[in-house]
């Protein structure tokens, strides 16, 4: 118990502190502690539940829809932030989720939308489809730093571009836009097949979709690879000394391979629910970054999957919940500024590393002679 909080209290330090200085600068520039208690309360309710509402007599939409919004938005960044932390286990930094996201979420449009299934074939199909098309775009990367020596940010930086060119710039716009219907010109590609999107789980009341179910599936079987299998033990162990890892007879670069591989599918992966649980298409352009706020997810939830999907139900909630910041005059996106600003002081291991050795600090057993 004390390791594990040794671990996580950078983190939730982090994200208490992030809080506490947003919650300020909002009094300060939004006339006073009362707005801004107001406003942190919205963003609240809209994230987790109006239960104020709730409990004076309102129906149970005031609890599900936000719940559903954020959940959806977790999902998300819980597939990205896998992406993330799986390639930091073998020692790669995938800045790349982003454009895996991209090409994974085309795959999900293309085959939602232009085959026909049963839906227990159509929808796997869909998910398979957008894992694999990740994964593909990921181990680019991951060869060309084992066989060139080239760093996996750069490429995966370049390769970020170069999905948004390919995608958004010419086959959303180009050869796979959407038919106009009359006069109505439709923005993104077509819309994907019932067969092919993902349950939702309460019903009409709530965009809870099945994956949320994925995303807490892949985070827990995470967890339990890297820590309970000897594949992972080894991942673990050629992110920790790549030269040692050899030495010792792994297979290093098999390792980073599959690694890579498998971030590529989890960013693939909410691209797929993306499309297949709340667009039902590909947009004419992707609403958020997922791909980019993974880095914050994986950098805050300090590499564990479980920290990972904490952080995300997290901050996807905030997500949710910020459009109501703006009755009080708040920003909608002043939810990414607390991520931001938590991203920050996670990065300053340093500090809380020695404040965390004076709290854990042993007293003296007895006073002076």
């Amino acid at each position: 118990m004390r390791e594990a909080f040794r671990r996580a209290f950078p983190s939730l330090a982090a994200v208490i502190l992030s809080l506490v200085v947003c919650f300020l600068a909002v009094a300060a520039t939004r006339g006073g502690l009362g707005t801004a208690l107001d406003a942190f309360a919205g963003m609240l309710w809209g994230a987790f539940g109006d239960w104020p509402r709730f409990f004076g007599g309102a129906d149970s939409g005031v609890l599900l829809r936000p719940l559903g919004e954020a959940a959806t938005k977790a999902a998300l960044l819980t597939f990205t932030g896998l992406s993330v932390a799986v390639a930091f286990r073998v020692g790669l930094f995938n800045i790349g989720a982003q454009g895996q996201l991209m090409v994974g979420a085309i795959v999900a449009a293309v085959v939602g939308a232009q085959v026909s299934l049963p839906g227990p074939l159509h929808l796997p199909l869909a998910l398979l489809a957008s894992a694999a098309a990740g994964a593909l775009w990921a181990v680019g990367p991951a060869l060309l730093k084992l066989k060139r020596g080239v760093h996996e940010v750069i490429s995966t930086i370049m390769l970020n571009w170069i999905a948004v060119s390919l995608v958004e710039n010419w086959l959303v716009v180009g050869p796979l836009r959407a038919q106009a219907q009359g006069d109505n010109s439709i923005s993104g590609t077509a819309q994907i097949l019932d067969t092919a999107r993902l349950p939702l789980l309460l019903g009409e009341a709530s965009r809870l979709n099945l994956g949320v179910a994925l995303a807490v599936l892949a985070a827990v079987g995470t967890w339990l690879f890297l820590g309970r299998f000897r594949r992972g033990f080894e991942w673990r162990a050629v992110g920790l000394n790549a030269d040692a890892a050899r030495a010792a007879g792994i297979d290093v670069d098999r390792a980073m391979v599959e690694a890579m591989c498998l971030a590529g599918a989890f960013a693939g992966l909410a691209g797929a629910v993306l499309v297949l649980g709340t667009e039902l298409k590909y947009p004419a352009q992707l609403a958020a970054p997922y791909g980019f706020d993974g880095i914050a997810m994986a950098l805050i939830g300090q590499g564990n999957p479980l920290g990972v999907l904490a952080a995300s139900g997290l901050f996807g909630g905030m997500r949710a919940g910020g459009t109501r910041m703006q009755l009080f005059g708040v920003h909608k996106s002043f939810p990414e500024l607390i991520q931001g600003l938590a991203l920050l002081l996670v990065a300053a291991k340093l500090v809380w590393d020695r404040l965390l050795a004076r709290l854990l600090k042993p007293k003296p057993a007895g006073g002076a002679a």
